[in-house]
């Protein structure tokens, strides 16, 4: 967009008025990069007059464009509102924005990216001519623009993109200079040119690029790709050697790019595809030719006048035309290497060409390429000035000067830091966007590479100075910056050291030199050489157990995640490292009214706090762990003053908490059911909470006494919202009903209809005249409050919708959550869906957005919070959490052997005599809920979350066999007692039947109404019984699959099932707190064992039909007597809920697994425990002991996980 093109569309949107001559001057100085002193020296104004006409000219295009606009943000605002512009022909003959041309601008879809801005560009008309032809005259489908580093293939290919993205419905520009995977590139075409509707994308490469070429062959689409010499191999060794010529091949595991232009190039469809390289790709080799449609343009250097123009905007030069000339042609009119020289020139020869030529004509000045110049300009830099160089190079994107300085280990360069970042401007090495500072992809690229060239010298040669003196990757940076620091600096070093030493165990050797080299030389020495080699060898994957890191610093260790059993990390000071989290999954967050605190509430009963950094880059600081909960903790909101938070609980009872130091205040009763949703009046003195007793109630923040209780739901009340003047109360509910409530009487103003199943979420818009609700029909619904009538239907989640929420700040934004593990961001006023946020592997249960900023919260069951920043769907943050809780247990038939499935998505295999872990099968992907030995005890299967079974080989550990067919999770198996037949079954409702050793399914057994959470067989094998949610039991003719009898009894879901030895008796036990005994029969219900305060998650008959033992979430394992009745004992010992019980073959021992992530064996005979089973944590062993850089709240959570102190 021109400037003259930016000014048709302010004098459209400010008629009848328009700008002045001066604010036009500014605005048109400003457009061109000008300061405001720079505008004054050039106009004759006084600097603080065109300071304050530049004030209130920004002042004015805000309120006209209700959003704020600045010098940094002009031209991205216009270019994005431009379509929503009508701008008439000007009469001067000024053409208005290429757009606006468009005759169903409202069809166009653009998104420019990280597109430079070209408002300041030269000439290059006879290019724009040559491939305005080929794409737009000749329909090319595949263009290259070819040249050398800084040559203007950046800027030509937006130049180009803006002139002709009249002739396309959608134009899209992506950069590559992160070098992101194919199949995000991928992705990312895919959701923008879907607008946001697809979600599940093809995980197989090939299935992927065909589904974009679908839309390349629906819609007229022009992809600009950036940067594509980046996924291309260099051929350089880590010293710089050439030794092999790798021209056009790509780089290891970036092969994928070559099938994705072979099938654009070579497959019809009526789009585009324009790629920048400095080399060509070798497909075009084959591809490409005057009359077929894949051409590449070799982009040459600026003429002598066009190169004149950027020695100008540095000063004033004084040369002859001759001297211009062989100035310019002896740089072969490469725009970057000109805008270099011409700081040098300014600098060094006082902008005389004639005392630099004379120069050059000696050869000191004797550049090749690129390279060389950024060669001899970095060596021409003070110490200082390279540091800064390398910091802005391993920071990846603008930073502030702040910033620069943090990193800095001297307060000497800190001091200077100021100075030196504006010598490194003015030699147009670093580039300015408002107030933080970045290099061009050429330089950041010649940068990287010195970079990883300059750690690897250090590491080989054991000199510390310069492997001290800067991180490699920085923990504490947006997430996806810290993958690109690890992509192309950290993996890259290590490749070269394997190059260089040999082999990955030679570079841990030499590691483990450096670091003793470190702890002699540096005890005690600030500095990141510690941080660098825990980076590195969790990179590499080194068992680092053991390793000796005591009386270092050990700054920016990004160890999320990893495994660090026995490290010493005694009197380490750990400032800016990342542990893993203890969380369970997440099921609800909140940010406090400030923005300045993030809230979760998981599904182990803790809440956790942490800070969020005002800086808009997602960090957190863990502050608080609030303990007190005896269930999952489904909603946390805090108070309006932010001064208390207030938690709800499926232990019935809602907390309320103090922010500042984490105490439980008060705790409150009165629901007879779980707590779905709490929510504060805005006043703060009213607290409403709706549970599945189908109630809301309305409780007095101070006195803690429930002022009303709302009836009129028919099913649960799964959330509740109070108006933002707080005299209206929603609530929704599973009768597919939102009720719409007068706080003051509690009267029901009105019920509105429309969702098509359950409603999980309802919420207010900031000024209350729109209500959101989410559903179980995969839709939410805007209502207009006032009129009950719905307003829109936003439809593309796939499955349930967990949570919805207005973004605070004006309301046009709505994000949702969903069952189907993706977040989407809505504009309110369209219904359009914005972004589609990936990146959870579970159902997110919750979102929120930070009042203050452009960040969002989600949570998830797969133990996640994370932080994205909404407008552009960058994940800035994610805190993983880890709970190793045992969802499962089986006796092997020898009565030695346990095992256990664990929510680490791994199966263990224990020796109980000796209370080891012998074997530990890894091959599922998410939690484990379910494992059964054959009868004979070699084969066992595991199922879970990922929908698969898995059968293994006892003795070898080995997976014999995958079986894939439910779904949904599979919650339960069990091996007939021939060993023929698996039974499994799943949330998707049915139970299947399978071949155990062709791994074939033999029947799908359907009827239940609901998941099916348990199977069980009969002892002679022929019956089969299956407990479920839809609250009933059936059994099935193992032979026919015909289900035969239905057990009604249970008021709520059945989680387990079990026959007697003898096969006359069945138990079950579920969320109605009672297990009950069936004659099998008649199918009646004999015996109903009432005694547990909680859900029963599991039953066990022993080897002798006489006991029963069951277990729950009441943290008890009860023992009881099969024939009267009665409670024999009760065990206790578990501090969480209990997922399974198992009788061993002998009866003598009961084992119990449980979310406490331990096992417990009991003596049946006394009812005494005598061991406990658990796997070790994360950092089992390590001795933080006098550790410092970290908060009370992570500290606590590393013990938690293992670590000692003392």
């Amino acid at each position: 967009m021109t400037v003259a093109e930016a000014l048709a569309i302010l004098d459209a949107v400010l008629k009848p008025s328009s700008l002045n001559d001066l604010q036009e001057l500014v605005f048109r100085k400003s457009w061109e990069g000008q300061t405001y002193l720079e505008i004054a020296e050039s106009s004759g104004y006084d600097p603080s007059y065109i300071k304050d006409v530049g004030f209130r000219l920004w002042q004015l295009l805000s309120e006209t464009f209700d959003e704020k606009v600045t010098k940094s943000n002009v031209r991205s605002l216009l270019r994005r509102r431009c379509a929503d512009v009508q701008v008439p022909t000007s009469e001067e003959g000024v053409s208005p924005p290429t757009p606006l041309d468009l005759k169903n601008t409202i069809d166009q879809r653009q998104d420019w990216g990280e597109a430079v801005d070209v408002s300041v560009f030269y000439d290059r008309t006879e290019e724009l001519g040559q491939l305005k032809q080929w794409i737009v005259d000749d329909r090319c489908r595949l263009v290259a623009i070819l040249g050398m580093g800084g040559i203007g293939k950046t800027a030509l290919s937006v130049k180009l993109a803006e002139q002709i993205q009249g002739e396309f419905e959608y134009v899209i520009w992506r950069s590559l200079r992160n070098a992101p995977p194919l199949e995000q590139i991928l992705a990312d075409f895919i959701q923008f040119l879907s607008n946001q509707k697809e979600i599940d994308l093809p995980t197989k490469l090939g299935a992927r690029v065909s589904r974009l070429i679908n839309y390349l062959r629906s819609s007229r689409c022009l992809l600009i790709l950036d940067n594509t010499e980046i996924i291309l191999r260099s051929g350089e060794g880590c010293h710089g050697n050439r030794l092999t010529s790798a021209a056009g091949h790509y780089r290891e595991g970036y092969e994928g790019y070559g099938e994705f232009l072979n099938r654009v190039g070579e497959l019809r469809h009526q789009s585009c595809l324009v790629m920048t390289s400095r080399e060509k790709p070798r497909e075009f080799v084959s591809l490409e030719g005057e009359s077929l449609p894949v051409r590449s343009l070799q982009l040459t250097g600026l003429n002598p006048l066009e190169g004149r123009k950027i020695f100008h905007l540095k000063g004033s030069f004084a040369g002859s035309e001759a001297e211009w000339q062989a100035v310019i042609a002896h740089y072969a009119g490469n725009p970057l290497a000109l805008k270099i020289v011409a700081a040098a020139v300014q600098e060094l020869f006082d902008g005389k060409l004639a005392d630099f030529l004379a120069i050059l004509q000696q050869g000191v000045f004797v550049f090749d390429d690129i390279r060389d110049i950024l060669d001899r300009q970095f060596e021409r830099l003070s110490e200082l000035e390279q540091e800064i160089m390398y910091w802005l190079a391993i920071e990846r994107e603008a930073v502030t000067i702040s910033e620069l300085q943090s990193n800095l280990l001297s307060p000497l360069s800190r001091q200077k830091a100021i100075g030196t970042i504006k010598a490194l401007f003015q030699r147009s090495l670093i580039e300015k966007q408002a107030a933080a500072f970045s290099q061009q992809p050429v330089v950041m690229e010649y940068m990287t590479d010195r970079l990883v060239n300059q750690f690897c010298e250090s590491i080989v040669t054991g000199d510390l100075a310069f492997f001290n003196n800067y991180f490699l990757i920085k923990a504490q940076a947006k997430e996806y910056v810290r993958e690109i620091q690890t992509n192309l600096i950290l993996k890259p070093i290590i490749n070269e050291l394997i190059t260089i030493l040999g082999s990955p165990k030679s570079v841990e050797n030499q590691l483990a030199r450096i670091l003793s080299q470190l702890r002699e030389q540096l005890p005690k020495t600030s500095g990141y050489g510690g941080g660098n080699i825990l980076n590195l060898l969790c990179q590499l994957q080194t068992d680092c157990s053991n390793w000796d890191f005591s009386n270092l610093s050990i700054w920016q260790a990004y160890l999320q995640g990893m495994t660090l059993h026995g490290i010493n990390l005694t009197g380490a000071n750990l400032a800016g490292s990342i542990f893993t989290e203890t969380l369970g999954s997440i099921l609800s967050v909140a940010f406090s009214p400030q923005g300045k605190c993030l809230a979760a509430g998981d599904a182990d009963g803790q809440i956790r706090v942490w800070q969020v950094r005002d800086d808009r880059s997602g960090g957190t600081l863990p502050l608080l762990t609030c303990k007190g909960h005896t269930n999952w903790v489904r909603s946390v909101v805090f108070s309006p003053d932010g001064r208390i938070l207030a938690s709800g609980s499926y232990d019935q009872t809602i907390k309320l908490w103090d922010v500042a130091d984490g105490r439980c205040r008060q705790t409150w009763q009165g629901h007879i059911g779980w707590i779905e949703s709490v929510a504060f009046s805005p006043d703060g003195q009213i607290l409403a909470s709706s549970s599945v007793d189908l109630t809301v109630r309305l409780w007095d923040v101070s006195t803690g006494e429930c002022r009303q209780t709302l009836q009129g739901h028919s099913n649960w009340v799964q959330s509740v919202a109070f108006s933002p003047d707080g005299c209206r109360l929603a609530s929704g509910s599973y009768d597919q009903t939102v009720k719409i409530w007068e706080v003051n009487t509690g009267e029901l103003l009105r019920t509105l209809h429309g969702h098509g199943a359950g409603v999980k979420s309802v919420t207010f818009s900031p000024d209350g005249r729109i209500l959101a609700s989410s559903s179980d029909d995969h839709t939410v619904r805007l209502w207009d409050v006032e009129r009950g009538e719905c307003l829109q239907v936003l439809q593309g989640h796939t499955n349930w919708v967990w949570s919805v929420t207005f973004h605070p700040q004006g309301g046009q934004l709505l994000a949702s959550s969903s069952e189907d593990k993706t977040v989407r961001v809505w504009q309110v006023s369209t219904g359009q869906c914005l972004k589609v946020l990936y990146g959870h592997g579970s159902r997110v249960w919750s979102v929120a957005f930070s009042p203050e900023s452009q960040i969002l919260a989600s949570g998830s069951y797969d133990q996640t919070v994370k932080l994205w920043e909404f407008s552009t769907g960058q994940c800035l943050k994610t805190l993983q959490g880890y709970s190793n809780g045992v969802r499962c247990i089986a006796f092997n038939p020898d009565g030695q052997t346990l095992a256990s499935g664990s929510d680490d998505q791994t199966v263990r295999l224990w020796n109980i005599n000796e209370g080891k872990c012998t074997a530990a099968l890894r091959g599922h992907t998410s939690r484990v809920w379910a494992v059964d030995f054959d009868l004979q005890g070699q084969i066992l299967a595991s199922s879970g979350e990922d929908k698969t079974v898995r059968l293994w080989d006892v003795t070898t550990g080995q997976c014999l066999r995958t079986l894939q067919g439910h779904g949904g999770w599979v919650w339960s198996v069990a091996f007939s007692p021939q060993d023929q037949i698996l039974a499994t079954s799943s949330e998707d409702k049915t139970v299947r039947l399978w071949d155990v050793e062709t791994g074939d399914c033999l029947k799908i057994l359907r009827g239940h109404a609901g998941w099916v959470w348990s199977v069980a067989f009969s002892p002679d094998g022929q019956i089969l019984a299956s407990g479920s949610y839809d609250q009933t039991v059936r059994l099935w003719k193992v032979r026919t699959g015909q289900c035969f009898r239905i057990l009604h009894g249970h008021t709520n879901r059945v989680w387990a099932i079990a026959f007697s030895p003898q096969g006359q008796i069945l138990a079950s036990g579920g969320e109605d707190h009672v297990i009950k005994l069936w004659n099998l029969s008649t199918g009646e219900c004999f015996k109903t064992l009432e005694g547990h305060t909680n859900w029963i998650r599991s039953v066990a008959f022993s080897p002798d039909g006489n006991t029963l033992a069951s277990a729950g979430d009441d943290q008890t394992v009860k023992l009881w007597d099969v024939g009267t009745g009665d409670c024999l004992k009760t065990l206790q010992g578990h501090t969480s809920w209990i997922e399974s019980v198992a009788f061993s073959r002998n009866n003598r021992v009961l084992a119990s697994g449980g979310q406490d992530d331990a096992i417990a064996l009991w003596d049946t005979e006394t009812g005494q425990y005598f061991k406990t089973l658990r796997a070790d944590r994360p950092y089992e062993g390590m001795n933080i002991n006098h550790i410092t850089g970290l908060t009370e709240a992570t500290i606590e959570t590393l013990k938690a996980l293992g670590a000692v102190a003392g």
